[in-house]
C-alpha cells in the first residue's frame, strides 16, 4: 500500500492536490442574502447600508475580504473603473471588509481606497471575520467575489491568502459580461 501512495506522489496527473480550490459563499445558482455593513468611503460614510436590498435584479459584484492587500486593491480598482464603464446596464458593486470592529480599521480602509483611487466603488466594513452568517463564507477564504443577476449567484471565486494573482483579477473582470450581457 506504502508503494501505492508514493506513486501517486511523484506520477505526474495522478497525485491529488494538496492545497484543493478554496469554496466559499453561495454557490452558483443560489440567492445572496440581504446584509448590512458600516459604510467607510462614499457619501454614505458611516452608515450602514444594505446594497443587496437594494439591487434588486441589476447585475451586481460582491467582493468579501479579511485583508486589505495590494492584490485586493487591484481587483477593487478593476471593479470600480468596470461600475463606471457599465453604468447604462446598472452594474452594482460593492467591497466588504470583514472586521470585528469599525471603528479599529475604518482609517486603514480609507487609506487603502485612496491609494488605489476607488472612487465609485462603495467600501464598507461587516463587523464579524466570519462574514454574514447566510453567506457561510469559509475560513480560509481571504477573498470570496460574487458576481450575480436577477439575485442568483452566476461566478463565484474564493481565494486564500496570497492566491489572487494579476491573471486571476483579470479573469474575473472580463468575466463581467456573464451578468451584464455582451
Amino acid at each position: 500500500m506504502r508503494w501505492l501512495t508514493i506513486a501517486m506522489l511523484t506520477i505526474p496527473g495522478v497525485a491529488l492536490s494538496a492545497n484543493p480550490a478554496c469554496v466559499s459563499g453561495p454557490r452558483v445558482g443560489q440567492r445572496p442574502g440581504p446584509y448590512s455593513f458600516v459604510m467607510s468611503t462614499g457619501d454614505q460614510r458611516g452608515k450602514s447600508q444594505c446594497y443587496i436590498c437594494e439591487t434588486e435584479n441589476r447585475p451586481a459584484v460582491i467582493v468579501f475580504a479579511r485583508s486589505l492587500t495590494e492584490p485586493l486593491g487591484k481587483l477593487a480598482a478593476g471593479l470600480d473603473k468596470a461600475l463606471a464603464a457599465n453604468k447604462a446596464k446598472e452594474l452594482r458593486g460593492w467591497t466588504t471588509i470583514l472586521h470585528e470592529d469599525h471603528s479599529k480599521i475604518d482609517a486603514a480602509v480609507v487609506a487603502w481606497a485612496k491609494k488605489h483611487a476607488i472612487r465609485t466603488l462603495p467600501v464598507g466594513v461587516f463587523e464579524d471575520v466570519e462574514g454574514p452568517p447566510s453567506y457561510r463564507l469559509h475560513n480560509d477564504a481571504d477573498i470570496t467575489v460574487l458576481l450575480f443577476v436577477k439575485q442568483k449567484v452566476v461566478v463565484n471565486h474564493a481565494f486564500r491568502a496570497g492566491e489572487l494573482t494579476d491573471a486571476k483579477i483579470k479573469a474575473i473582470l472580463e468575466e463581467l459580461p456573464k451578468i451584464t450581457g455582451k
